[in-house]
């Protein structure tokens, strides 16, 4: 079997998977999301098991069950209607496909350049986003302590940014320059996260505002990764910065 008929299989029943896990009991729910991640990795691990090296089962295979993991928690607060759970579902399914694809170029592409790598990181930061934003989402949405908040969003972007980091050099380690900015953006996003729980945003403003924080740091990173962190990219990033200032100065609610 071919692995794009291997990804294309392995997405459909992923997808069957979150349905199911739609039908379970409210005590059951984050038991069944947690099975749906664990399912995500081992489906993945199998359709992507030909290339990958030893470090990989932590770089490469558990992006697709983070993935699953956030859509899973973000299905329960959809509404009831059948439109609404078949798009998500027929969405993920897009989506595992097209992360299936970008870890088997990370897993080709090591050692050497292909065409197809700059792709794959684009795609990589877009659903590193699209991750942050549901876990996020689902995080305030449970109303939990400041302090539980924070250090949950924490917790589950520290991986998230390290396998986005990672996979600029796609080395067989992750090195003190990436561990370092890790921890440092995880570390910003936790303060940040810590600073917006005491502000009565909306959960949707709440996660975008986050989002974009961990896009500008992220994309900082990896052009200082790349080697091409120039003065006229570095100034792009600061009006980007200087916008969601504007725009968070702007939805400020004790004006």
């Amino acid at each position: 079997m071919r692995r794009r008929e291997k990804f294309v299989l392995a997405s459909i029943f992923l997808s069957l998977c979150l349905l199911v896990v739609q039908y379970t009991s409210l005590e059951w729910r984050y038991y069944a999301v947690a099975g749906l991640a664990v399912a995500t990795y081992i489906i993945s691990s199998l359709a992507l098991l030909d290339d990958l090296q030893k470090h990989e089962w932590l770089t490469i295979v558990p992006f697709p069950a983070f993935y699953a993991g956030a859509v899973g928690l973000f299905y329960f607060l959809l509404p009831s209607n059948l439109v609404s759970r078949v798009t998500i579902l027929v969405m993920f399914a897009i989506g595992m496909y097209a992360l299936l694809l970008m870890s088997n170029i990370y897993s080709v592409a090591k050692g050497r350049t292909i065409q197809l790598l700059h792709a794959a990181l684009a795609i990589g930061l877009w659903f590193t986003l699209l991750t942050s934003l549901l876990y996020t989402n689902s995080i305030f949405s449970l109303r939990l302590p400041f302090y539980t908040t924070a250090s949950l969003i924490g917790a589950v972007h520290f991986p998230l940014i390290a396998m986005s980091l990672w996979a600029v050099r796609l080395e067989k380690s992750l090195d003190r320059e990436v561990g370092g900015l890790t921890l440092f953006i995880t570390l910003i996003i936790t303060e940040f996260t810590l600073v917006l729980t005491f502000i009565p945003f909306s959960v949707w403003y709440y996660a975008l505002f986050v989002m974009s924080v961990l896009y500008v740091c992220l994309s900082v990173a990896r052009s200082f990764l790349m080697g091409r962190l120039f003065m006229r990219a570095l100034l792009e990033y600061v009006l980007v910065a200087s916008f969601i200032l504007v725009l968070f100065l702007g939805l400020f609610p004790f004006k």
